[in-house]
């Protein structure tokens, strides 16, 4: 048995002895039942990196949002408008992230026995349908601009604050970038990738802007810059969408895993031995691999499964977070009868 199994083994043992012993605790005195227990134990676990950055992004958001609204006050500029509301939907994807992070990282339980990674996937669709919303709402407002044109006012303190906010967008994103990675969570790269285009799509914007200032008559800068923000979060909202589908339908592992691991299966097999119907999914940071494996008929148990666990322990040295089921048949079982 792998290290990685034993760990994964080793949580769900505790996870369900802690829930017995509160169920066991828990009293009409303390007004607490095992659910509130349970998530209590959640609440007091050591914080993962994940969550951090779930935190960082919203407090981050908090703090743009802020920027971003004071400045739209500021200027009356359609195009900060579409800024500010974009920050908005960054508030809600990392309160959304931080909830699915914390769902993720109960352990297995009788009800979910495959444990909770899937809910990543929730997280990130639930973004991509609120990027959705926003870009919708951008484009209606930078629409109506567009028809009733206003030169901006006060651009100079406005370009400013927009700076300011996309400098702590940016910091931020790389940070969550590098987490994101380090860990393989959907939900941070999500998150992280959001901010990114948030920088992207301030750039673009304030660059609309500083051309007003020198250019006050080219002032239908203003709603344009909005409406080219709206439709190029479109993208990156539905982009967000597929890959949550994607998740949520079980999509397989990428090419260049899926040769890797036929490659790791056939340097441990013996002479004599096969293996077919290789078939993988993804759930969060969690691969499964399940394959068939095909034996000699006269294979004993034991060297069965002394080659399982051999053929386990190289995958998952390999690639991290990686369950494998095998099942083991014998080369005659699919022969004709005689």
């Amino acid at each position: 048995m792998t290290d990685d199994v034993k760990r994964r083994s080793m949580r769900a043992c505790i996870g369900a002895a802690r829930k017995w012993h509160n169920d066991e605790q828990s009293s009409p005195e303390d007004g607490r039942g095992p659910a509130a227990n349970q998530l209590s134990d959640i609440l007091r676990q050591p914080m993962k990196a994940t969550r951090k950055m779930a935190l960082l992004s919203i407090a981050t958001s908090i703090g743009t949002l802020a920027l971003k609204f004071g400045a739209y006050f500021l200027t009356d500029s359609v195009s900060l408008l579409s800024d500010a509301l974009e920050a908005l939907v960054n508030l809600a994807a990392g309160v959304v992230a931080l909830t699915a992070l914390t769902i993720a990282e109960q352990p297995a339980d009788d009800r979910h026995t495959y444990g909770h990674d899937k809910a990543e996937y929730f997280s990130i669709g639930v973004e991509g349908t609120l990027i959705l919303f926003a870009a919708a709402s951008i484009i209606y407002a930078g629409w109506s601009r567009f028809l009733h044109p206003l030169l901006p006012g006060n651009l100079g303190w406005g370009i400013g604050v927009g700076l300011l906010a996309a400098g702590m967008n940016f910091a931020t994103a790389r940070l969550m970038l590098k987490v994101a990675a380090e860990h393989d969570s959907v939900t941070i790269e999500a998150d992280a990738k959001h901010l990114l285009t948030d920088v992207w799509t301030s750039a673009g914007v304030l660059g609309g802007l500083l051309v007003i200032v020198f250019m006050p008559a080219w002032n239908i800068l203003d709603p344009l810059m909005a409406m080219a923000v709206g439709l190029h979060i479109v993208v990156t909202g539905v982009d967000l969408l597929r890959r949550s589908i994607d998740g949520l339908m079980d999509v397989a592992l990428s090419q260049q895993e899926i040769s890797k691991t036929e490659e790791l299966i056939h340097a441990a097999l013996p002479a004599g031995a096969s293996f077919h119907a290789l078939r993988t999914r993804k759930a969060g940071a969690t691969r499964f691999i399940e394959f068939h494996l095909t034996l000699p008929g006269e294979t004993s148990v034991r060297d069965s499964h002394a080659l399982c666990d051999r053929l386990e322990e190289s995958i998952a040295g390999h690639l991290a977070k990686t369950s494998v089921t095998i099942h083991v048949e014998p080369q005659d079982a699919h022969a004709p009868p005689a």
